[in-house]
């Protein structure tokens, strides 16, 4: 059905505070590089190099090539902090004045314990896997300990066979949201079955005492994945939180600290994207009283909150986040009630649209998309809402298959066609909806299992998981794909889903509906898709501090790390602008936004030659 909403103006311009700046004054454009060497004298290739001025908020990082080399795009003149790393070294560290020189080297020392380093795929390729059973368990850790964190906030710390138990124990009575339920709450099925086995299994993994993990490490970044140049803004902390002034949060920079917590309060940052004038819009899903969007501006770092107003008196919560062709920045909003929210990114100002009574509202967990027609659409708990900005209407589209008897369909991810097709994602259900933009009615695409996890399965699982019901969407069985987010090509027929349990891309074909999936490098596992110009389709790997860029024309795939551990990203999106394409990588648990830009060989190349001599 299609009714009209109710509407709200906010002036976005009236709450800004500018929160955090950093120096904009540029004198000379000097090149900061250097040479990355191990201990044995050998040149180090793809390792991570960092670059911040004290006291501000950005910090920029470029990798070195197969010389250990490394060049920095011209910096503004001043002293920065300067820090090299790479897995399972020690990092190095320098101060650099650009005034007085250019050139910083580092010699970096092997490091005995290093587990704290290494991202979450790696953790979980290195757990034991001799065996079918530790193969079970691998997979259970996978996809049903990672439901409040990344693998590597928890495969960081040992504990003996009790120990884990307790904390297995504890996180069956925790829901999607991180929060405990009580002794009382129902157990999840899951780790309340297998909790003794998985104990044992994590206690042998990461005991006290040897190391039981079998390391398998990364290739070593090369060629254009080695060339990209990310720029990192970080979020401040919430100043009503009453920390004191010389508290200093683990932000991930720090390798060896190890994966960050998010109980830290902060401004929380979920989705992201660059506007056309040089800034970057993020919504924030995390409880404050002060931003429900806020605007990073690329030059300075200076972040400004958009507040909201929430019937609990808080900021209203955003999670979702897209610009349209015009560049309007949409996002959804609950002030009371789950609506959608328009920004235009000049002015400041923002309206809010709230569908009427007797319509599902928008969600919490909410994914926001724009079709061909110019119409929005954002996902709502049990489908999916279509939003005409001509009318300010929205019309609502259920899902068919919404409650089932092994769980409920709850929406998650939503994207949009060219053809003015809306598409959402039943996580549990391995289950696409589609609203249908020529009949105003509801379809769906099942996604297959994951046929080789189900073959591993004991007879007994397979008898547990036929009466298994699945407490919320973030709690899979050992064979679901477990589609989250996901995003058209706007300039062909096909949408691309992040299967996160599955590990892979279905690409499903709007017009016929084939699918076919395809498989992630090392069984990494993806979010959110977003789709270049090129046809190429981006994506955010949130549990390995990485993106990758898949080109469907060559089969080939390209991973960028983050310089960030414990990232955890949860979108992706990407600004196509004069020739030159910019990644925007939200982190969730760092509660920062980086901008990646790729460079080409001749970019190194300049770079190199200015560097000559000096």
């Amino acid at each position: 059905m299609t009714l009209r909403s109710s509407t709200l103006r906010i002036s976005g311009l009236a709450l800004a505070i500018a929160l955090f700046s950093a120096s904009s004054a540029y004198a000379a454009d000097p090149v900061l590089h250097g040479t990355i060497r191990a201990q044995s004298g050998e040149p180090m290739a793809g390792a991570t190099v960092s670059a911040k001025t004290p006291g501000t908020n950005i910090t920029r990082t470029v990798f070195t090539d197969a010389q250990g080399n490394y060049y920095f795009p011209p910096l503004p003149a001043g002293k920065y902090q300067v820090w090299a790393q790479a897995l399972t070294y020690a990092t190095g560290r320098g101060d650099v004045d650009l005034a007085e020189a250019s050139r910083q080297d580092f010699t970096l020392a092997p490091l005995q314990d290093f587990a704290r380093q290494l991202p979450g795929d790696v953790l979980l390729a290195s757990l034991p896997s001799d065996s079918a059973d530790d193969k079970r368990m691998q997979r259970l850790v996978r996809n049903d300990c990672t439901g409040c964190h990344t693998p590597s906030y928890v495969l960081q710390h040992r504990f003996d066979q009790e120990g884990w138990s307790k904390i297995i124990g504890l996180m069956k009575h925790v829901n999607v949201g991180g929060i405990y339920q009580g002794a009382d709450h129902k157990a999840q099925g899951l780790l309340d079955y297998h909790q003794q086995e998985l104990a044992a299994y994590l206690a042998r993994a990461r005991g006290p005492g040897e190391n039981g993990l079998n390391f398998k490490l990364r290739p070593k970044l090369s060629d254009e994945a080695a060339r990209g140049v990310f720029t990192e803004y970080e979020l401040p902390l919430d100043p009503n939180a009453g920390l004191p002034p010389d508290f200093v949060a683990n932000n991930g920079s720090d390798w060896s600290l190890g994966t960050p917590s998010v109980l830290v309060p902060g401004y929380g940052v979920h989705d992201a994207w660059l506007d056309l004038n040089g800034n970057i819009w993020f919504t924030c899903n995390s409880p404050n009283r002060t931003l429900t969007i806020g605007k990073i501006d690329l030059a300075t770092g200076a972040v400004t909150p958009f507040k909201i107003d929430a019937a609990n008196g808080l900021a209203a919560g955003s999670h979702g986040m897209t610009r349209d062709p015009n560049g309007i920045i949409w996002f959804n909003v609950n002030p009371g009630r789950g609506g959608l929210g328009r920004l235009d990114p000049k002015t400041g100002a923002i309206d809010v649209f709230i569908p009427p009574e007797g319509m599902s509202p928008t969600g919490g967990a909410t994914t926001v998309d724009y079709d061909g027609l110019g119409r929005i659409w954002a996902s709502a708990p049990d489908g999916a809402l279509r939003f005409d900005p001509t009318t300010n209407s929205f019309t609502e589209f259920k899902s068919i298959t919404y409650k089932t008897p092994n769980g409920t369909g709850v929406t998650y991810g939503a994207a949009a066609d060219r053809d003015g097709n809306g598409y959402w994602a039943e996580m549990v259900l391995d289950t696409i909806g589609k609203g249908n933009t020529v009949t105003n009615k509801p379809e769906e695409i099942r996604l297959a299992p994951v046929q080789a996890e189900y073959d591993r399965l004991k007879p007994e699982e397979r008898e547990f998981y036929k009466t298994f019901v699945q407490p919320d969407f973030n709690a899979p069985m050992p064979f679901s794909q477990g589609p989250r987010r996901m995003g058209t090509d706007k300039n062909a027929d096909i949408l691309w889903v992040g299967d996160s349990w599955g590990g892979n891309l279905a690409r499903i074909d709007t017009h016929t509906g084939a699918i076919s999936y395809v498989p992630l490098p090392g069984d990494r596992q993806p979010y959110h898709v977003a789709v270049d110009r090129n046809h190429n389709a981006w994506t955010n790997l949130w549990a390995s501090d990485q993106i990758a860029r898949y080109n469907p024309v060559t089969d080939q795939w390209t991973l960028f790390d983050l310089p960030t551990r414990g990232a955890e990203p949860r979108y992706i999106s990407l600004l196509e602008q004069n020739g030159v394409t910019q990644v925007v990588i939200p982190y969730f648990r760092a509660r920062k936004v980086a901008v990646m830009t790729p460079r080409s060989a001749q970019d190194l190349a300049a770079l190199q030659a200015q560097t000559q001599g000096r």
